[in-house]
């Protein structure tokens, strides 16, 4: 199970109701995901890409980063939920899953 399917499924707003220890380290664990200024520019380049979707190919130079590095990263939003891939070739192209994004914004209360 991803991590942002498990935080739908037991979180709240923060700001409305407390959170007990496990819910904490599980929206922890995912901000954590996005504590990276790679990652997060990664989530908005493939989000505003005009099809909504990028190739890892084509975020390399925009990062200034190693091909290696691009995938290790694209691999972490991918397991947090963020991110949804699909192979084609040689390549694998991603696409932000919104609900996802929506989640970690309804925790927040925004």
């Amino acid at each position: 199970m991803k991590l942002l399917e498990v935080i739908e499924d037991c979180c709240g707003p923060l700001l409305r109701e407390p959170l007990d220890a496990r819910r904490a380290e599980q929206v922890a664990a995912a901000f954590k995901v996005l504590g990276d200024p790679a990652r997060l520019r990664l989530l908005s380049l493939i989000a505003a890409t005009p099809h909504g979707e990028a190739c890892v190919c084509e975020l390399i130079e925009p990062l200034g980063l190693s091909q290696p590095t691009v995938s290790h990263h694209l691999r972490l939003l991918f397991d947090a939920g963020l991110l949804e891939r699909e192979r084609r070739g040689t390549w694998v192209y991603y696409r932000v899953v919104p609900e996802r994004v929506e989640t970690l914004r309804a925790v927040l209360g925004a």
